[in-house]
Parts: C-alpha cells; structure tokens; sequence
C-alpha cells in the first residue's frame, strides 16, 4: 500500500527515497569523474596542436642527441685524416656532404661498404653531423642545467621576500632592481671572461666540461634568477593572506612548512610556465657566448661555437653555418611555442 502525497501538504513525498532506476544509475556513472588541476592543465595542452606539436619535436631531438651518438660510427672529436704514425690525409678536410676521402674511396672501390658523411666533415676532417648532433646535446644540456638553477635560486628567494615582507622583502627587491639595471650581454661576457681566468679544472673532474661552461652556469645563477624570483615573489603575496594560510599561522605552523606546502604548490602554474621559458633564453645565450668563443671547449662543440667556426668558410661551405643556425631556430622556436601553450593550459586567470 503506498501512500499518495496530498496537494499543498508540508509531509514529505514518498516517492522521493524510491531506490533509483537502471536508467538513472546509468547517467550517474557516465558523470564526469574527479580531476586535478595537473590533470587539468594536461587536457588543456594536449588539445593545443601547436603546443603538441613543439612538445613532440623537443622530445624527439633531446632522444636523438642522446641515442645516435651511440650508435654512429665517427665520432665528434676524431680526426679522420689523422692516423699516429703515418702522414696527415688532407683529403678528409672539408668534404662536402656524401663525399669520401682517398682510404674511404679505395674501401667503396675494392668493395668495401663505408658510412657517409651525411653533412660532409669540417676543416679538421671531423664528421659534421655527430658534431652537430653532439653540439644539439651540449645547448639543449646547458639550457636545462641553468633553467635548474635559476629556477632553485628564483624560487627561493623570491618566496622568502613575499613571505616575510617587511625590511627583508624591501631589501631583497632593491637588490633584484640594482641587477636588473645592470647591461646583461657585457657583464655576461666581463664574468665568463674573469671566471674562465680564474676557475683552474685541470686535473679535476671538471676537466672535460671546461671553466667556461662552469662560468656559464655561474653567470646564470648570478643574474637570471632576478625574473623568477619577482614572479614568485609576486603569487606569494596575493596567496599569504588566504584563508588556509592563516589557519595553518593560528595552528602554529612554521614558515618554511607553509611556504613548502600551501605557497609554492599553489603557484606550481608560474613556476612551470616561467622555466619552461627561461630554458629557450639559456639555450640562445649559451650559443651567443659560445659564438663569441666564450663557450665549451674545444674540441667540444656547442651549437654557437659551430657557427662560428662556419665563418671562415662562409662563401664555400655555407650549410655548416646554416645547419646549426637551423637547429638553434627549431629548439628555441619549439620551447618558445610550448612555454605559451603551458601559459594557456596551467593560468587559472586564463581559464576561469
């Protein structure tokens, strides 16, 4: 016997607490299931082709600066022409792309099967394209190590300034405003000239890097974190005055453990878009100061110090200047495009 809801009456309708339907279990599941804001921002990226698109290409060149060195048969130090005991084989030196020098032809003419030179060698008799393909390594190795570090650094004391404000925000700021009326490019090039002078690597592990990648990474420590440190600084000091944050001061919680757990994850977004485009400005000044000879050493080779060694055969051998100017353009233009495609899948204000 079930019980009719009277029109206009106050009691509660039966028919309300009914046990649901097949059909509305259905429609219940099919709701959409919880999600995060990384998963979010995730979504968001991946329907941005462009943004895709650059992903995919970064990922398949740091793969192949890492896979091919392994397995090419020339390597970016090894001088072809040169054998110990016997006369130097100038006719290694400056091959042209797919051409062979005198050992190699009598190989392919007794029958022999010889790899080509698929971008020809350099004045040296070094195969080109492991030197740039190892070059690709050294930039793109140089830009993630330097974003790091002025990521750590920015990060650290751009929270600390919004954080405690007062006399230590004030003092902290005029020094980020006194670096950055500094001119970048002359102090970059007067520190990696001073710091390639005094810093000594022989005989250390060191060594092989070179003082002039350590002053890089120096430099950049010293002057780049100024821009993250403003940024976080900046989503600090709207964050610090929300409501949890001042629950966790009312509960007795340390500084560190609110910046470490409420104001640095709150501003993950700023943070992952800001090193994402710190790493194309790391990548484009390494190559400029390695450009000017302020770079790796040789015989290491750098995107930058290839272009330049390309100047003396500029009118001859115009491709080896191309070439690694070609792969700076893609890697930059490629991290430029994802950095964007980041800023518009992980800004809540551009997605609110």
């Amino acid at each position: 016997m079930t019980i009719e809801k009277r029109p206009f009456s106050m009691h509660l309708d039966v028919k309300d607490f009914a046990p649901a339907t097949q059909e509305e279990k259905e429609t219940i599941s099919k709701l959409r299931p919880s999600s995060t804001f990384f998963k979010d921002g995730v979504k968001r990226l991946l329907k941005n082709p462009v943004a895709t698109v650059s992903l995919i290409l970064i990922i398949l060149i740091t793969l192949s600066t890492i896979i091919i060195p392994m397995v090419w048969p020339y390597s970016y130090d090894k001088m072809l022409g040169v054998t110990p005991g016997r006369p130097v084989d100038s006719s290694y030196n400056n091959l042209a792309p797919f051409q062979y020098g005198k050992t190699e032809q009598k190989k392919i003419d007794n029958g022999e099967k010889v790899f080509p030179h698929i971008f020809g060698t350099d004045a040296h008799g070094r195969d080109y394209f492991i030197r740039v393909v190892y070059g690709t390594r050294i930039s793109l190795a140089v830009g993630f190590f330097a974003s790091i570090i002025v990521l750590v650094i920015g990060m650290t004391i751009g929270s600390i300034a919004g954080y405690m404000g007062g006399k230590a925000d004030l003092i902290i700021m005029r020094i980020v405003d006194i670096i950055y009326s500094l001119p970048d490019m002359l102090v970059i090039i007067l520190l990696a000239v001073v710091l390639g002078e005094v810093l000594k690597t022989e005989g250390t592990i060191l060594e092989k890097i070179g003082s002039n990648i350590i002053s890089m990474f120096i430099v950049f420590g010293l002057l780049y974190w100024v821009s993250m440190a403003r940024l976080i600084r900046g989503q600090i000091l709207s964050l610090k005055e929300q409501e949890y944050v001042l629950a966790s001061k009312v509960t007795g919680a340390r500084g560190k453990w609110i910046i470490t757990k409420h104001l640095l994850p709150n501003s993950i977004s700023v943070v992952i878009i800001s090193t994402a485009l710190q790493i194309p400005n790391a990548i484009f000044t390494e190559s400029f100061l390695s450009f000017l000879g302020l770079g790796v050493n040789a015989p290491m080779p750098s995107l930058g110090s290839l272009a330049s060694d390309a100047l003396d055969g500029l009118s001859t051998y115009t491709h080896r200047l191309l070439l690694p100017a070609l792969v700076i353009c893609l890697i930059v233009l490629s991290l430029n495009l994802f950095g964007d495609g980041l800023r518009d899948a992980f800004d809540p204000k551009l997605n609110s």
